[in-house]
């Protein structure tokens, strides 16, 4: 299994690893060997045998995440993405653009939830209603911008 090659892993895979890690330290492999074979640091490797000496297999299961839960369910999560296809007309705005505060005022009217409009951005996110984008500079402050020349400085040494 080469984990280090690859990207971020979901919590199966971690879970996978981590169980695979322990068969080959139950096998006699060094904490340093199954750190250099699934591509973690001799820390990590260490609190795994710890575990696994401590409490078992079962310890290296995954567990339930941490964290807040929704406090919308997935029903009224589906609702959410309904109310975002349909458009911010039809929520009562007078223009078809979304915004973040336009789309957390629209879930509180509808399920009396409030959420603030930069976590509203990231359940559109997570929804996969909108994509996550890096901040663009406007054309005018390019344009703006590009009206100023600065002086060519050039320092000599004396």
């Amino acid at each position: 299994m080469e984990t280090a090659a690859q990207g971020i892993l979901s919590r199966d895979e971690m879970e996978s690893r981590r169980l695979l890690a322990a068969q080959d330290l139950q096998r006699g492999l060094s904490q340093s060997q199954v750190a250099r074979k699934f591509g973690v640091s001799r820390t990590t490797a260490s609190r795994w045998h710890r575990s696994l000496s401590g409490n078992g297999v079962e310890a290296l299961r995954k567990r339930r995440a941490p964290g807040r839960p929704s406090r919308l369910t997935a029903a009224q999560l589906e609702g959410v993405a309904e109310i975002y296809r349909s458009g911010s007309r039809s929520a009562g705005f007078d223009s078809d653009r979304w915004t973040t505060m336009r789309f957390a005022q629209a879930i509180e009217s509808r399920f009396g939830v409030r959420y603030d409009p930069d976590h509203v951005g990231r359940i559109m996110h997570r929804l996969g209603l909108r994509e996550r984008r890096r901040s663009q500079r406007r054309i005018s402050d390019v344009v703006f911008a590009s009206r100023f020349v600065l002086p060519d400085v050039t320092s000599t040494v004396a």
